[in-house]
């Protein structure tokens, strides 16, 4: 059984389910909760997922019933398959709600959570939570590990699946030329992420941002990504914008990122796709102002960015909550716009955070495979 609630874990869910099916054949089933992407790979989803992707303390009591109702509904369909094992796929609000559901009617299904909260991040104490809750624990980098280990929790480290997407198909060159954006123009893409609470409280900041640029060079190409859970609002929040802005559905979204100039980020997984493609960034966030009062406190890392932290340096710019302004966001942007050089340095300091965050590692999918047969292994004497 595979659980995931987000568009980042529907991708990791899909990966997973493929090396298993690539070990076991036709001796492998699943169930679960996922996206399209996990659908694809065999996993039928019973709702959709879409209200699940949430993110915040106040989105997150808005949400409360729906979630609560989803925890049911996906320890009941537990019930009904009785997997031989469970894995829950990052989305830690619901998936610890999962766990704790399932563990109290099934309490000898092995439960395993692939990706771990960021505890170096933000209330560490998750990290003994999640001992509690599950047998096994599938690690992205091998600083997380030290964190549940400390807490008793056996972690495997599997590496993110995010420093081993293949871009040798993404053609920057065909992508701009179907755009009409000349080889040599500047060209900033837009990424304001993939749930619809990002959407709403990113896109207006950086309409206004890009608006900025292109007041100061109206030579500015401009593209948005409109990530697949939110592509629809997304298009039609763009599709206002005063100025053009090229759309780039999620299929194309790795070609946009190797023809890009500079890119504006929303905070996430997409940050290290970017520095793959060797873009230079600028990374934003904002929450609601109530919701951030109350997680304020928590906030113990020095850096939103997962390369940033595994350096620990800001090489990409964070601007978070009241510094994610257009005026701020203009100014980073426009800096790098307007110097190759500070482009260059920061794409390479990019890159070498990535080699330090495992880039040279296995297919994070095989080990992840590896790891949960073993656990069903060790649970039933197999």
């Amino acid at each position: 059984m595979l659980v995931a609630a987000e568009a980042s874990g529907d991708v990791l869910g899909a990966g997973l389910a493929d090396a298993l099916k690539a070990r076991l054949g036709g001796d492998v089933a699943f169930v679960g909760v996922g996206g399209a992407k996990m659908a694809e790979a065999g996993v039928a989803s019973p709702f959709d997922i879409t209200d699940l992707s949430v993110l915040g303390w106040l989105e997150g009591l808005k949400a409360y019933g729906v979630v609560r109702r989803r925890v049911a509904d996906t320890a009941a369909l537990a019930v009904a398959e009785r997997p031989d094992a469970v894995v829950l796929i990052d989305s830690w609000g619901f998936t610890i709600r999962v766990a704790k559901a399932i563990r109290a009617v099934l309490p000898d299904v092995p439960l395993i959570k692939y990706v771990g909260p960021q505890v170096w991040a933000s209330r560490p104490g998750r990290a003994k939570t999640l001992a509690a809750s599950v047998d096994h624990l599938l690690a992205l980098y091998a600083f997380d590990a030290p964190w549940f280990e400390r807490e008793g929790l056996a972690t495997t480290v599997v590496g993110s699946q995010a420093l081993h997407v293949d871009m040798s198909g993404a053609d920057p060159a065909a992508f701009r030329a179907s755009r009409g954006v000349a080889a040599d123009a500047p060209l900033l893409l837009v990424l304001p992420g993939s749930r619809r609470s990002e959407i709403s409280l990113m896109t207006p900041v950086y309409e206004a941002a890009v608006a900025r640029l292109k007041k100061a060079d109206p030579s500015l190409e401009v593209a948005v990504v409109a990530a697949g859970p939110v592509a629809d609002l997304v298009t039609a929040e763009v599709a206002t914008w005063p100025f053009r802005a090229h759309m780039v559905p999620e299929p194309e979204k790795y070609a946009a990122m190797k023809a890009a100039t500079v890119a504006l980020a929303t905070s996430g997984t997409v940050s290290t796709e970017l520095a793959l493609a060797g873009v230079p960034m600028v990374i934003s966030y904002r929450f609601q102002p109530l919701s951030y009062a109350i997680m304020k406190p928590f906030f113990t890392g020095k850096y939103a960015t997962l390369f940033n932290h595994a350096a620990d340096e800001e090489i990409a710019r964070e601007l978070i909550q009241a510094d994610a302004t257009p005026e701020k966001l203009a100014a980073e942007v426009g800096r790098l716009l307007a110097d190759p050089a500070a482009r260059a340095d920061q794409a390479a300091r990019q890159t070498a955070a990535l080699d330090l965050m495992g880039r040279a590692g296995r297919d994070p999918s095989e080990i992840a495979a590896d790891a949960v047969l073993r656990v069903i292994a060790a649970k039933t004497g197999a």
